[in-house]
């Protein structure tokens, strides 16, 4: 999990300065292919898959085939954008539930 409010990530002391609260966007890599992480990311049902930011709906996006797509498999990884790579939008909807939804959709269901 990639989340600047972690106190593992390498940035958490610049984004506690920066930032009261943190923010609603964090980038998982669930180590699957690039086939299953499209699979899992079309099991899920509370995030809508696009690259718009900004809205009050939760968001699930996938930079290797949508705003990274033009760029080689190698320059990509080399920048942190793996196949596996997925990135969150957090928007209204309630934690649990959208927990839930991830949970439910990494296991195939």
């Amino acid at each position: 999990m990639k989340y600047p409010f972690l106190t593992s990530h390498p940035q958490y002391k610049l984004a506690k300065k920066q930032m009261k609260l943190g923010g609603g966007m964090l980038l998982a890599d669930f180590g699957l292919s690039y086939a299953k992480t499209l699979d899992f990311i079309r099991r899920l049902r509370l995030f809508t898959q696009a690259e718009s930011l900004g809205g009050i709906e939760s968001l699930v996006a996938h930079p290797a085939s949508m705003t990274h797509a033009s760029f080689p498999k190698d320059v990509r990884e080399a920048a942190g954008v793996t196949d596996s790579l997925v990135r969150f939008s957090v928007g209204i909807e309630h934690v649990e539930d959208l927990w839930e939804d991830i949970d439910r959709a990494l296991k195939g269901k």
